[in-house]
């Protein structure tokens, strides 16, 4: 039996109701709580029964997950660190701007690809999130939302979900795409699938296979170099799947899907960032319906991987342009809160 309610599907929650003697009706009811109303406790289902209010919290709790610490930026970044019913934690991040409200959610705790400029990487795998505990820091934050604890003025729901936090989200795969299907079912969370982005390493079988689902997501691909050489060094993953077989699937991916591919590109001072690194991306994506997001690196303790000058990002970005690739630099976000991928759970962790 899962563990909480999130977890369950809709006719799995209609099957432990009905089994308790209500009628299906009962189902649909709390899934509107739940997902719409954002319910957190059984008591907060007024119009379930008292008995049955009562069965269903000696089953199970209503959520997985609970919130351990949160740290707000200066920028309106949220970034949080929830403790799963098994004691392992996971982050979390609430990014407001514009009027919108983008969560990025974890998928796994710690991770499997090991590259050497992430904490998370550093921290080595531990297990897959299950959907209900991808789930769950959604509705968390939007809760958080719903409560107006983002203060005066800012985003009352969540418009954006980003699998861009802990783990790989396609070594995952099977729980991640569950998770979408919770988040875009509009019996439950109702986002579209447009505002949703799974992000890769690069692992070429399921990025196809992704092309194939019937969720429009879109796809945001982890690149940092346009040479194996460079990319075996950050990627590691990299070497089972060079560039030309993920510059393939990625091909493919639009073919299949008719959505063109993002690619992530961190810049690292000294490491990624000449005029000759970014003419190597431009050759490699010659001819693609893509987009490339390039991000300063955020500024750690991690001396190898720090943050370009202005004027070399500024001369990067020109460089590709230059080649008619389509660049946006995205800004980089809640540095003075560890809000990078990992950072904060290693920093609570060291501290005990």
């Amino acid at each position: 039996m899962p563990r909480f309610l999130v977890e369950l599907t809709p006719s799995e929650l209609e099957e432990l109701v009905t089994g308790l003697g209500e009628k299906a009706f009962r189902a649909r009811q709390i899934l509107n709580r739940v997902y719409r109303q954002l319910a957190w406790t059984w008591d907060e289902l007024p119009e379930l029964p008292v008995a049955l209010r009562e069965k269903l919290a000696a089953a199970m709790p209503v959520h997985g997950l609970e919130e351990r610490h949160l740290q707000v930026s200066a920028d309106g970044t949220v970034k949080g660190l929830f403790r799963l019913l098994d004691g392992k934690t996971v982050e979390a991040a609430l990014m407001p701007q514009r009027g919108r409200a983008t969560v990025c959610v974890s998928s796994q705790v710690g991770c499997n690809v090991r590259c050497p400029f992430c904490a998370t990487g550093q921290q080595g795998f531990e297990r897959n999130l299950t959907a209900g505990e991808i789930v769950d820091q959604v509705l968390s934050f939007a809760r958080y939302l719903k409560d107006g604890r983002a203060g005066e003025g800012g985003p009352e729901r969540v418009s954006n979900v980003v699998f861009m936090g802990m783990g790989e989200p396609l070594a995952n795969y099977d729980e991640v795409i569950k998770a979408v299907a919770a988040l875009n079912a509009p019996e439950r969370f109702g986002l579209g699938a447009r505002n949703i982005t799974i992000s890769t390493a690069g692992l070429v079988p399921q990025i196809r296979q992704l092309g194939h689902e019937p969720f429009q997501v879109g796809l945001a691909v982890s690149l940092h170099a346009g040479t194996d050489a460079l990319r075996n060094k950050l990627v590691p993953v990299n070497r089972t799947y060079p560039l030309a077989e993920l510059m393939a699937a990625c091909r493919d991916y639009f073919r299949s899907s008719g959505r063109r591919v993002s690619f992530e590109y961190a810049l690292f001072k000294g490491v990624n960032d000449a005029p000759k690194e970014a003419r190597a991306v431009a050759v490699l994506l010659k001819g693609m319906n893509c987009h490339v997001n390039l991000i300063a690196a955020n500024a750690t303790g991690n001396r190898g991987y720090q943050p370009p000058d202005p004027g070399v990002i500024s001369a990067f970005m020109a460089e590709l342009r230059s080649h008619h690739i389509t660049t946006t630099l995205r800004q980089s976000r809640g540095g003075d809160i560890d809000a990078g991928c990992g950072q904060l759970r290693s920093r609570l962790a060291k501290a005990g």
